[in-house]
């Protein structure tokens, strides 16, 4: 399916007001980050010219909540960001993060699938369902907004099957992975 199709379509006025197509209502930036913590795939498009400004304002709300002290982006992160774009790592920098938070994303959901089964002891202690869902909610709303997310609870059947042994492989092959992308966004530094 493709992504437009999917997507909530907000319409940007020549006021700079946003609205709503599906509902028919003006929405603020705190809107449609709430949409995208909902897991909603969201496109921003300008009414007169037809130009996607989607990636713009996904900055946009970004930089609001890291100015408010939500700082999810440390320092040397953003500095290596701005270098980025003047350097030859250029190229290889979107695949690098798409690659690091397609990992995140997949190790949280297998964090979460056998934290979440059964067999856990800890799965008996008083409170374990209302921490569990908030772990969930948390995930959620730092996933949400990436594309192909995979957040808790999918594929639950392919993971149940695994053993504790392949999973501590698979984390260990997941921080492998991680360490020679980080290595080699070193080098191109």
């Amino acid at each position: 399916m493709n992504k437009s199709q999917d997507a909530l379509l907000i319409k940007r006025y020549a006021s700079r007001r946003l609205y709503n197509t599906e509902t028919s209502d003006y929405v603020t930036l705190d809107d449609i980050a709430g949409f995208i913590r909902d897991g909603r795939e969201v496109q921003i498009i300008d009414l007169k010219s037809g130009d996607d400004l989607t990636r713009q304002y996904l900055l946009q709300i970004i930089a609001e909540h890291e100015s408010r002290g939500e700082n999810v982006l440390p320092v040397d992160v953003l500095t290596d960001l701005v270098r980025s774009y003047t350097t030859q790592a250029q190229s290889v920098v979107p695949q690098f993060l798409a690659a690091s938070f397609e990992m995140l994303r997949d190790g949280q959901s297998q964090m979460m699938e056998n934290f979440g089964t059964m067999g856990n002891p800890m799965a008996k202690m008083p409170g374990f369902e209302a921490m569990q869902a908030q772990q969930e909610a948390f995930m959620k709303a730092m996933m949400g907004g990436f594309s192909g997310s995979s957040g808790p609870g999918q594929d639950s059947d392919a993971n149940e099957a695994s053993d504790k042994s392949g999973d501590t492989d698979e984390l260990d092959k997941i921080k492998k992975q991680l360490t020679e992308l980080q290595s080699q966004l070193s080098k191109l530094s």
